[in-house]
């Protein structure tokens, strides 16, 4: 699966769960009543019968959730004249919650500038009031307006974890990408940090956004968290065919060691994959790795089946001989290999070893050819399935040393990456 198709989606499927904010949001009853002494805000506001009387109309028709019904009674109150501040103040408190309802957001906006110029709202109903803001412009594709609100949001202290998804979210939405990309890779950074393990939506969002800008290094290493902390076989398909894809990539020469690593991770899926893996390898004289793919073949039942099945028992019958052949002489071509002192024929024994999950010999025959120092025409192959050889025997650390050796850029040295970021998503 390709890239485009596994970052189609713009949120990812990722779903924001919006609360209703009516409870908080809802006025006082009592219009008409002495408003209540509270700190930082004057006794002894009140508001006369024909302002409460509107108001209170407005707000149980806002009970009824007939909010634009609502509107228009706040539109009597404010039509009353000489109105005190007290006054403004709980006209445009009703409006702003019964326009925020009624969906009319800039009316509500506008109301909600009054409304915290006057200073006798608390600072958490603002807050609550500037995140209902910032969603309700993103649930209406107002993507810029969604992050004008957020960022309001967390520069008067807010801290809900959903709106940092809605921010980063806004900003790719509104093709912001750069922002996207900052933000997300700080919510990212900052989970790590804690020791957790970060939301698989901000990866997909990260690798989105490098996407949206062409940005293919930005892409590779959101790609590689995926697959270190998420690793399907979707990510690793992309991640794979990505550097198979580089013009430098030597392609022939690398055609079996780049089966053996989508082998490997699993991606050795299909029936023309089975069978030319298997045949490179009998070219390459690893009778046992033939027939280790060859038996895996049937038992995937991707080999055996249909009108090829004669085929397919015609290249188990071939594997299998050439390794009855091969296991009878195989010692004695490692002596002659040795005595030799030429590398290819050491490194293609150790291959063979390999074949046959004798990584200890193939790691020492390998080591040995590197350790010649010339007569290699690749040298860099040869480090890159030692690196394979030491992470099959369990020494990581051996591999990595051995990875960094790998100077070429024709591809040993991605895919020797690749098997590494492979072993380290197993654990």
């Amino acid at each position: 699966m390709t890239r485009t198709r596994i970052f189609k989606a713009a949120l990812l499927g990722t779903a924001l769960a919006f609360g209703s904010f009516a409870a908080v949001m809802a006025p006082a009853d009592a219009f008409a009543q002495k408003a209540k002494e509270e700190k930082g805000k004057p006794a002894g506001d009140t508001v006369r019968p024909e302002v409460g009387k509107p108001l209170t109309e407005a707000q149980d028709l806002m009970k009824a959730k007939k909010f634009k019904e609502a509107v228009a009674k706040i539109r009597e109150a404010d039509n009353v004249a000489d109105k005190t501040p007290f006054e403004d103040f709980m006209v445009e408190q009703m409006r702003l919650v019964a326009a925020y309802q009624a969906g009319d957001t800039p009316s509500a906006e506008k109301a909600f500038e009054t409304v915290a110029a006057s200073g006798r709202m608390q600072a958490s109903q603002l807050l609550t009031f500037t995140q209902a803001f910032a969603q309700q412009y993103y649930q209406q594709k107002n993507f810029a307006k969604a992050v004008t609100w957020a960022q309001r949001y967390f520069k008067d202290g807010g801290n809900d974890a959903t709106m940092r998804t809605l921010l980063l979210q806004a900003y790719y939405q509104n093709k912001d990408y750069p922002n996207a990309i900052k933000e997300v890779s700080a919510k990212i950074a900052a989970v790590e940090k804690a020791g957790q393990k970060p939301d698989e939506n901000d990866f997909r969002l990260l690798a989105a956004a490098n996407n949206a800008i062409n940005n293919e290094a930005g892409y590779t290493a959101a790609l590689e968290k995926l697959v270190q902390y998420y690793p399907t076989k979707d990510y690793w398909n992309d991640l794979v065919a990505r550097a198979q894809r580089k013009p430098t990539f030597a392609r022939d020469r690398l055609a079996l060691d780049f089966y053996r690593l989508k082998n490997n991770l699993g991606l050795l899926d299909s029936t023309n994959d089975i069978m030319e893996m298997a045949q490179l390898s009998l070219q390459a004289g690893n009778p046992g790795e033939a027939q280790m793919i060859v038996d895996k073949g049937y038992a995937l039942k991707l080999l055996g089946q249909g009108k090829e099945a004669e085929r397919h028992q015609r290249l188990k019958d071939l594997a299998a001989k050439n390794v009855a052949e091969d296991k009878k002489t195989l010692a004695q071509t490692e002596q002659q290999a040795v005595a030799g002192g030429n590398p290819g024929p050491m490194l293609r024994v150790a291959e063979a070893y390999a074949g046959y999950g004798q990584y200890d010999k193939a790691i020492t025959l390998t080591e040995q050819a590197l350790a010649k120092g010339t007569g290699l025409k690749n040298p860099d192959d040869a480090r890159l399935r030692l690196v394979t050889y030491y992470i099959a025997a369990g020494q990581k650390a051996k591999a990595e040393a051995a990875a960094k050796q790998i100077k070429g850029t024709d591809g040993p040295a991605d895919l020797a990456h690749l098997s590494l970021l492979a072993a380290s998503s197993k654990k």
